[in-house]
């Protein structure tokens, strides 16, 4: 594998805009780190490539943005609020649509190398693999990866995350306050962040004292109508629940649905806290994985990274969820 700037910075003990300040001929260097450098890249045979020349003049910044469905509201705000705190500092932006294969995701990575990209924002747990992330790893040994509401822990991959399970768990205990026993949970996908969430629903119930029913635990399709259709189908069957969770604010929309078709009113609860929620009739409680702050200490740690080499930010940040509450749930009353 050929080395990078990122190898030389590491050799010398130095950051990568050090080495491309040496690269670029910069005053700004000493002349004992100067020769340091200069040196490891003579004995490295390292050849640096058009961006590296950029990095210490602060022109051909590139930033390669990946999501795998940009029409998902949760990816297009993801996206916007990224692509805005880049901007602001003076960053480019390559985004590509991967889709959910792993052929798709390999492509666009490859592709990133090949517009020598500075770094690589991942949005979503999707990228997280249930088998091997040797792909992962072979692209963060050529430039950083951050990823957004996920955690791969591999070297030179930054992860700023949500603590969705305990935004579940504390909607349940919640519900359960509440009076509610049968709690209805519904999700789509069991990526790294469908089995947080799903764990976080499970540990609701245990520390609420509620049992855990299989038949209260469903899987659908993203996707409004699919939902709607399953949550009529658990009635027609005469399934029992007095609340409803959903992984995903589309999904408890298509719940809503269904309820109102038959004339029910029970709590529901989403996930994401996107504009749907707010649109909802009646307008939706929802888990805020707080898109609006992990998008900004993403690019945060990007700009760390760069200017202060690897060690400059932590390989995991997590904050925590927050229940909006709306109409579809009020906020509990305090005693």
């Amino acid at each position: 594998m050929s080395m990078t700037i990122y190898d030389i910075a590491k050799s010398c003990g130095v950051s990568i805009a050090t080495v491309s300040r040496v690269i670029n001929g910069s005053d700004k260097v000493s002349e004992k780190t100067r020769q340091k450098v200069l040196q490891a890249i003579e004995e490295q045979n390292y050849s640096p490539n058009p961006f590296a020349r950029g990095l210490g003049l602060n022109s051909m910044k590139m930033i390669g943005i990946l999501c795998t469905d940009i029409a998902d509201a949760f990816y297009a705000k993801a996206v916007s609020l990224v692509e805005h705190d880049l901007r602001e500092r003076g960053l480019d932006v390559i985004l590509g649509c991967t889709g959910e294969e792993l052929a798709g995701k390999k492509k666009y990575l490859e592709l990133m190398l090949q517009k020598h990209v500075d770094a690589i924002i991942l949005i979503g747990s999707p990228y997280r693999e249930a088998g091997s992330n040797e792909h992962l790893a072979n692209v963060a040994h050529e430039v950083p990866i951050i990823t957004i509401n996920s955690l791969i822990e591999l070297p030179n991959i930054y992860c700023v995350l949500c603590d969705e399970a305990a935004g579940i768990t504390q909607a349940v205990q919640e519900l359960a306050a509440s009076g509610c026993e049968r709690l209805l949970y519904l999700f789509d996908r069991l990526s790294y962040s469908g089995q947080r969430k799903l764990q976080g629903y499970r540990n609701g119930l245990a520390a609420a004292g509620l049992s855990d029913d299989d038949k209260l635990v469903c899987q659908a399709a993203r996707d409004m109508q699919a939902v709607r259709k399953t949550v009529e189908k658990l009635l027609a069957q005469n399934v029992k629940f007095d609340a409803i969770v959903a992984a995903e604010d589309v999904m408890a929309v298509g719940a809503q649905k269904a309820l109102s078709a038959h004339e029910l009113r029970l709590p529901v609860i989403g996930c994401n806290n996107s504009v749907l929620a707010e649109c909802a009739t009646p307008a939706l409680t929802s888990i805020d994985n707080r898109l609006d702050i992990l998008c900004p200490a993403a690019v945060d740690v990007l700009t760390k990274i760069l200017e202060d080499g690897e060690h400059a930010a932590p390989s995991k940040t997590i904050y925590p969820a927050v229940i909006v509450h709306r109409e579809s749930f009020p906020a509990p009353q305090a005693h």
